[in-house]
């Protein structure tokens, strides 16, 4: 275990000075490690969890040391991470495993006291019954417990008020679900599900969507025949309820305006039967050959996957019966995914509404008169929301709500149905 330990910090420290995607980097570096499955499910779940409790760890060092947490190098900050988040949350893990192996990592230290402090803070955590900092204000008190910065508790606790704050907090840590989209062009959903069950994966049918599948043992479930036979994609359920929403049928035009991966692009052209345009776009060359490959994987002859940029009007582009716009946004609905995400300046946030506007304004110039226009995101925030469709409804009086009511805007949260934080807004063309 101690070298999983090291090679857990080595990645961490890496992730701190590269300013790294965590999945990616964690991924891509265990694919080429020889650790067996024990110790890369070990180094997963102790990477996963320093990372999205990094600031409530960070608040702890800050508590019991007297050297600023600044003044610590990113490397022995990362072993007093792992060691406290062992004590603190990995109940498999004996105390006196976690502190020795944290000292003999600061061993490597070169600064010959790293082994003494750590020691020393790690057993006052110890002694103190492993409790939190105190924190009177409801706040900082949420921030701390949840390792979230107190901006995007303040904000949730504003916009959704304290029982749906609650609630996205509780569910922004631990591990996500893994669904797949069965392609129902490439046989039976039972078909499918047998070959996974062959290959030790199990599962878990979605009551909500015909082929929708939580699947679990999963491991590198694109090394499963199944997948490579192309009958499934991976696709969080909000995904999918996202293209149940846009409603394409057979002969369709439909426009995907910011596609890449491809995701909904591949549900959109199985929904259709494969019969119909499916045109998908992204603004990066390398991404757009992941929506042309993994459609050739499916077996979706009716996409074509290009470059454009969403924001500019494309004339060569046809007027199309659908068009989704999933905008680029903060991805405050994901953070249990890609908690790198809660930790960024949240002034990386301002500019979106404005981008996102622009991108929805061209995407409408494309949809027929009755035609449909979804907007959606994978954030829980009212400025990258509902508002950016209220102002847009304001100002295209060609568009209304495709339902009545409040029903054209869904906010769908984690504790709904086990998936991601989505947001989806169907509007209607009606001149």
């Amino acid at each position: 275990m101690g070298n999983t330990r090291w090679y857990t910090v080595r990645l961490l420290t890496k992730l701190d000075e590269n300013n790294s995607y965590s999945n990616i980097l964690l991924d891509e570096s265990l694919s080429k490690s020889d650790f067996d499955k024990r110790d890369k499910k070990f180094i997963s779940a102790l990477f996963y969890g320093v990372l999205e409790r990094r600031l409530t760890l960070d608040a702890i060092i800050a508590d019991l040391s007297k050297n600023p947490k600044n003044k610590l190098n990113y490397t022995l900050r990362n072993i007093l991470r792992c060691g406290l988040y062992q004590l603190k949350y990995m109940d498999s893990v004996p105390d006196n495993a976690a502190v020795d192996e944290s000292v003999e990592l600061a061993k490597k230290c070169r600064n010959p006291a790293s082994a003494g402090f750590t020691n020393g803070l790690l057993r006052e955590f110890i002694r103190r019954e492993k409790a939190l900092p105190k924190n009177n204000n409801e706040i900082d008190r949420l921030s701390l417990e949840y390792s979230c910065p107190k901006w995007l508790v303040a904000k949730w606790m504003k916009e959704c008020g304290k029982d749906k704050c609650l609630s996205l907090l509780e569910t922004s840590l631990g591990q996500a679900p893994t669904t797949i989209k069965i392609n129902n062009l490439m046989g039976s959903v039972d078909e499918t599900l047998d070959m996974l069950l062959a290959e030790g994966v199990t599962f878990e049918r979605s009551k909500m969507l015909e082929y929708a599948v939580n699947v679990a043992n999963a491991g590198a479930i694109e090394k499963t025949e199944a997948y490579k036979q192309g009958r499934f994609h991976v696709q969080d359920l909000a995904s999918q309820l996202c293209c149940k929403t846009l409603d394409p049928q057979p002969g369709d035009t439909v426009l995907d305006l910011c596609s890449a991966p491809g995701g909904k692009t591949f549900t959109i052209a199985e929904m259709m039967n494969n019969d119909g345009r499916v045109l998908a776009f992204d603004l990066h060359p390398n991404r757009v050959k992941l929506i042309r490959s993994g459609a050739e994987r499916l077996g979706l002859t009716c996409v074509r996957a290009d470059v454009n940029n969403a924001k500019v009007f494309n004339p060569n582009l046809p007027l199309a019966d659908r068009v989704l716009v999933d905008a680029p946004c903060s991805g405050l609905g994901v953070i249990r995914r890609k908690p790198e995400i809660k930790y960024k300046d949240p002034a990386e946030f301002d500019r979106l509404p404005v981008i996102q506007a622009e991108i929805l304004d061209t995407a409408s110039r494309y949809v027929k008169v009755n035609g449909l226009l979804v907007y959606s995101t994978c954030t829980v925030s009212k400025a990258e929301n509902e508002e950016v469709v209220k102002q847009f409804l304001a100002s295209h009086e060609d568009f209304e709500p495709a339902d009545s009511n409040d029903a054209f805007m869904q906010t769908i949260t984690p504790d709904m149905y086990g998936s991601d934080g989505f947001f989806i807004a169907k509007l209607r063309r009606r001149r």
